[in-house]
This record gives C-alpha cells, sequence and structure tokens, in this order.
C-alpha cells in the first residue's frame, strides 16, 4: 500500500461519515427543542439506554455533531449524577478516538510540513514540550469548538495519554454545568427547590469554568504565552486538517475517475 493511501481512505470515510450525518439531517436533529422526544427514544432501549447513548455520543464527536444538545440530553435522560458519568465517559473516548484518527491519518504529512517551516518547527516542539497545559488552558477557554480541537491536537506532538487523561479532567466541570441544567429539567420537575438547586450548581461550574483561565493568566505569564501558542498550534493544525481533508476527497475522485477509465478502456478493447 502507499504512503498516501492509508491517510487518503480515513480521510475520506471521514468526511464521508460528515457528509452522511449532514445528508440524513441529524445535526438538526440533535437539538435543544428535540430533546424530549430524543429522551423517549432513548429511554425505549431499557437497560441498554446508557450503552446506546454512549454510542451515539462517540459518533457524534467524530463526525462533527454539536455536542452541547446532547450533552443536556444526558442530564435529561439520566439525571444529573448518571447524565453527567455517561457524557463524561462518551466525550473522552470520542475525543481519544478524533485524535487517534487525525494522529495515524495526517501527522506524518505534517511533520514533512514542521521540517520545511522554522515557525511551525517551533510551535511544534513547544505543544510538545508543554503539552498538557496547552490541552487545558484551550479546554478550558471556550475559544474552539471541542470536536475541532480533538482533531487538531492529533496533529501535534503532544502524547496520546497526556492529551487523554487532561481533556478528560477539564472536560468534566463543563460537562457537569450542562448535565446538571438538564437535570434541572428532568428531576427537579414539580419541586422548585430541586430544580433551583440543579441550577444554581450548573451556574457556579460555568463561572468558575470561564473564571481559571484568566486566573492562571494572572498567576502566571508562562500560562498566557502557553495559549497564544496553544491557540496559534490550533488554529494552524485545523488548517492543515481542513487542507488534507480536502486533498482527501479531491484524491478519492481522481482515483474513482482513473478507474473508471479504465473500465471503459478494457471493455471498449473486447
Amino acid at each position: 500500500m502507499r504512503r498516501w493511501a492509508r491517510p487518503v481512505l480515513i480521510l475520506a470515510l471521514l468526511v464521508a461519515g460528515v457528509a452522511a450525518t449532514r445528508a440524513l439531517g441529524l445535526g438538526d436533529l440533535i437539538r435543544l427543542e428535540n430533546v424530549a422526544r430524543l429522551k423517549q427514544w432513548i429511554e425505549g432501549f431499557g437497560a441498554l439506554a446508557p450503552v446506546v447513548f454512549i454510542a451515539g455520543y462517540v459518533l457524534a464527536v467524530v463526525f462533527f455533531v454539536p455536542g452541547l444538545p446532547i450533552t443536556v440530553l444526558g442530564g435529561v435522560a439520566f439525571g444529573p449524577v448518571w447524565g453527567t458519568v455517561y457524557v463524561w465517559i462518551a466525550a473522552t473516548i470520542g475525543a481519544a478516538l478524533a485524535f487517534l484518527v487525525a494522529r495515524y491519518a495526517v501527522r506524518s504529512t505534517v511533520e514533512r510540513w514542521v521540517r520545511a517551516s522554522p515557525r511551525l518547527s517551533r510551535l511544534d516542539a513547544q505543544a510538545a514540550e508543554h503539552g498538557w497545559r496547552i490541552v487545558m488552558l484551550t479546554r478550558l477557554v471556550p475559544l474552539f469548538p471541542f470536536n475541532l480541537q480533538n482533531y487538531a491536537y492529533g496533529l501535534t506532538r503532544i502524547g496520546f495519554w497526556p492529551y487523554a487523561i487532561t481533556s478528560s479532567i477539564c472536560m468534566l466541570p463543563g460537562t457537569a454545568a450542562f448535565t446538571f441544567a438538564g437535570g434541572a429539567l428532568s428531576e427537579g420537575r414539580g419541586d422548585v427547590r430541586r430544580t433551583l438547586g440543579y441550577l444554581a450548581v450548573a451556574g457556579v461550574l460555568l463561572v468558575l469554568v470561564s473564571l481559571i483561565p484568566r486566573w492562571l493568566q494572572r498567576r502566571s505569564r508562562v500560562a498566557g504565552d502557553l495559549l497564544r501558542a496553544g491557540v496559534m498550534a490550533v488554529l494552524l493544525d485545523a488548517f492543515v486538517l481542513a487542507a488534507s481533508a480536502s486533498a482527501a476527497t479531491a484524491g478519492t475522485e481522481a482515483y474513482a475517475s482513473v478507474a473508471s477509465g479504465s473500465v471503459l478502456t478494457n471493455n471498449g478493447g473486447r
């Protein structure tokens, strides 16, 4: 198998998955206004409902389906505590899978580009040296879509386990905030005190998550530098991912065209 075949195949499958989710309207279906209907659908699986929910959440992360409605759905369907547990597990698995897809599909191409660019080389080295700190800061600062970060970090030299562990820890406060908000809609129904309690927990968690990066930057100038480096790395790697995906699509179409022409030639020669 040629060097480019594996990246093209993986990226083509990813692009096909994203296109399929859009063609089937899954992005439009999984919205906050449809949470009640989705809850009934999930509850129909009985004891398998958590497994179905986690599997669906993982696929949503990999194929760029917005995660906020599904996170709220976790709180509505399973309550604030178990909803947090299931969403946290699913988000961690999905983030890890997306990272591995980018790492094994495109990283070899990125390495050649890095060697040819001193600026990219410097950013890549900084990402490797301060990997978990950059992941922590960019996870806590809501500047970039969650799904985009998963793939972007797979293109850097950040190790898998520092990325996965740091992402898992830093995703937990935001996950709990939105699942508790969803739990307020379901378990708090009819009990004003309980509803307000869940909403208060969600509000406190969201405020804390938004204040942590500012506190870190004030405490340490290095944190601010790392955040800027992380922002640049994510932006550059997101551009690389988009360019690679386009190349994969073009390569697949070109291969199909050549194959079709070969078939026509063979048929004509008979």
